[in-house]
């Protein structure tokens, strides 16, 4: 699961701590592969034309192609930069939202007034999860899987519920 419910034992600490990430289905070590097998599989074709004119027409191209690749790969990795951190303690909770390119959004409520809700429709993904409180409405794991959602849902009304019935 990309998500994790962090411990929280510590004097003074939240009673709950839940950290959010989006999904990464080309791990680093992938990518390094990817790009070795990018280069030798377009070296076969270029091997035929070793000592001609013609492959100094085709090398920038083929340069080109493996830049391209690079570049889009590392772009998807940075807009995936994404870390949500919600921490919840009796009397209140915050949500900090680190997006790409360190931009930093961040939401406080009181817990007791705090609301999580599930959009089976109507959101911009399906079963969409959001909390409600302070006068706003937030969303909390947009970018995870359908499947994922309901029992993030599950996992935040029971948290929610317990650090509620402590303070």
């Amino acid at each position: 699961m990309p998500y994790e419910w962090m411990p929280t034992d510590a004097p003074g600490a939240p009673k709950a701590e839940l950290h959010l990430w989006p999904f990464r289905s080309l791990p680093r070590r992938g990518f390094v592969w990817i790009m070795g097998l990018g280069f030798s599989l377009m070296l076969i074709p270029l091997l035929a034309l070793l000592g001609t004119v013609t492959l100094w027409w085709l090398l920038p191209f083929a340069l080109g192609a493996m830049g391209a690749l690079w570049f889009f790969i590392e772009k998807s990795y940075k807009d995936g930069e994404i870390l949500e951190e919600l921490l919840i303690w009796p009397d209140h909770m915050t949500l900090t939202r680190h997006g790409p390119g360190g931009k930093v959004q961040e939401w406080q409520a009181n817990t007791y007034w705090v609301t999580v809700e599930m959009h089976k429709t109507g959101g911009p993904v399906p079963n969409y999860v959001t909390l409600k409180g302070n006068n706003r409405e937030v969303e909390i794991g947009a970018f995870l899987s359908e499947k994922e959602r309901p029992r993030l849902y599950e996992e935040l009304s029971e948290a929610l519920l317990r650090a509620k019935s402590i303070g």
